[in-house]
């Protein structure tokens, strides 16, 4: 400071000092005219209420930003499997722990040791007995998962800060660099203004650290905004390649048809996007074939008092009001002797819904039934990082329910009036037991030629009321197909470019 005044010339501070010696001295002349006037106390309340109002509006518009950045927040994805929760929530953890003075704007290596960080506790949640999980990511995904958090991050800022397009970084840290210098000066100003009108500067000061303190609230609240976004950013995607939805082409994620659905439409009529796939399955004579039947409203499947009267997994369109495309799968029974059990598994895997057909007239078959649910259950188990299919259970044969001779529907099951009804409430009830299911899943149907009941209304509302879930279902399906067609591509890609080095390398050697 001391250096910068040596360097002006005398004469020209004296000239200066004489410029502003006038208008320095209109401060003081105006307080002794004021109070000359007894009008002294009138101006030091209105100064006081314009600062409080000033302070006031100040305060709005911080909470007013804070309401903002937070409104920008990222959020968890609803098509994430249930073991993205707790990955989830660990990130939120971490988010919320970061401070803005242990991550400084202008150090870019904590910035990436930050995102490092983000990515361990991810990792550590779908790796939990691996000493370094973060190892187990490839070089490409994890450049992708910075990239898009990166450039997710930056559509945010520009989008949601005013005149961040025009503020660089260098600004920021340039605003912290001569902070120091700023208030050496400012404490040179205060002295004087004490010296001058001591009154005036008593009120100043108190203002002034008031303002002060919410400029660097303000602040500190961007400062901390950012580091969070970019600890939630790092960790959706992270969360996202972990749940099989970030693939490495700048193609986004789509529902397009796969292959094997290709080959199942080949039955049925064409379809331009993925079909939500729906598998019937059951014991044999359960009624898998007649409800499909009922859903269409017409005969198309073949039925028959002899069992294993299914023996291919034959696919049908499915059309409803409401309903997206679907291609419903009649299987074979599931205790057929020539049932592949490693085909039925991959079934249930592709599946985007569940529809078990279970008949009331036989009660002894439910053991295994149930323990043939558990195993499909075991299966979706073990692709923790898949939606499971929703199931819904069709209670098929009631009209065969006591007195045997009475049909006379609709029945009402909430206030069962008569035998007949209280009988299919409580059959409702022992199979919803039995096999381990919410009793709103279990819908009691009549299948019989004649007699169909219960399928247009409660099992088709049911059908639609689950669409959404399958639809989660059948994303993530698609996303992992989508996955696999690009890993191979990718592989023939990097094998042909391998091998053309390699043809070329002789050359270059002798070269």
């Amino acid at each position: 400071m001391k250096a910068v005044f040596t360097r002006l010339d005398r004469g020209r501070l004296l000239a200066l000092a004489l410029w502003l010696l006038p208008v320095a001295a209109l401060l003081p002349l105006g307080l002794l005219w004021l109070w000359q006037e007894r009008a002294l106390s009138w101006w030091l309340l209105a100064m006081v209420a314009c600062s409080a109002a000033g302070y006031g509006l100040q305060y709005w518009l911080q909470r007013q930003n804070r309401e903002l950045l937070a409104s920008v927040a990222t959020g968890p994805d609803p098509n994430w499997p249930k073991l993205a929760d707790q990955a989830w929530a660990a990130v939120e953890q971490l988010a919320e722990e970061v401070k803005p003075e242990d991550w400084p704007l202008n150090d870019g290596g904590r910035w990436w040791a930050l995102g490092q960080r983000t990515l361990e506790v991810v990792a550590r949640c779908y790796h939990p007995a691996v000493e370094q999980p973060l190892l187990e990511l490839t070089v490409p995904h994890t450049l992708l998962i910075i990239e898009r958090a990166s450039r997710d991050l930056r559509a945010d800022v520009t989008k949601h800060i005013p005149l961040s397009h025009r503020l660089t970084i260098g600004d920021l840290i340039r605003t912290w660099r001569w902070k120091a210098f700023a208030e050496r000066l400012l404490y040179l100003y205060r002295a004087g203004r004490f010296v001058i009108d001591p009154i005036n500067a008593l009120l100043g000061e108190v203002w002034g650290q008031l303002r002060g303190s919410a400029y660097g609230e303000a602040l500190t609240e961007f400062h901390r905004w950012l580091l969070r976004e970019y600890v939630r950013k790092v960790g959706y995607y992270a969360i996202d390649l972990y749940s099989g939805r970030l693939p490495l082409s700048d193609d986004g994620p789509t529902v397009t048809l796969t292959p094997s659905s290709q080959a199942d439409l080949k039955q049925a009529d064409a379809m331009k996007s993925e079909p939500l796939r729906i598998l019937v399955l059951g014991r044999a004579n359960a009624g898998k074939s007649s409800l499909i039947n009922a859903l269409f409203g017409q005969v198309t499947a073949a039925t028959d008092v002899l069992p294993d009267t299914t023996t291919e997994w034959t696919p049908y369109r499915l059309k409803h009001d409401g309903l997206d495309a679907a291609l419903i799968f009649d299987a074979p029974a599931y205790d057929s002797a020539g049932l592949n059990g490693k085909k039925l598994r991959q079934a249930v895997l592709e599946a985007d819904l569940l529809l078990w057909v279970s008949a009331v007239n036989k009660p002894g078959d439910r053991d295994g039934e149930r323990k043939a649910l558990d195993q499909v259950r075991g299966w979706q188990k073990e692709r923790a990082n898949l939606h499971p299919a929703p199931l819904l259970v069709a209670v098929s044969h009631i009209d065969q329910l006591r007195p045997a001779k009475e049909w006379q529907p609709p029945y009402d099951l909430q206030n069962p009036n008569g035998p007949k009804a209280s009988n299919i409430q409580a059959a409702v009830m022992a199979v919803a037991t039995d096999l381990a299911v919410p009793i709103g899943d279990v819908i009691p149907v009549c299948l019989a030629e004649g007699r169909i009941y219960n399928v247009d209304d409660a099992l088709w509302a049911a059908l639609l009321d689950r669409q959404d879930e399958a639809g989660k279902v059948r994303f993530l399906r698609c996303l992992r197909q989508q996955k696999q067609r690009e890993n191979w591509t990718l592989l023939r890609q990097q094998l042909t470019n391998t091998g053309r080095w390699l043809l070329k390398w002789p050359g270059k050697a002798l070269g």
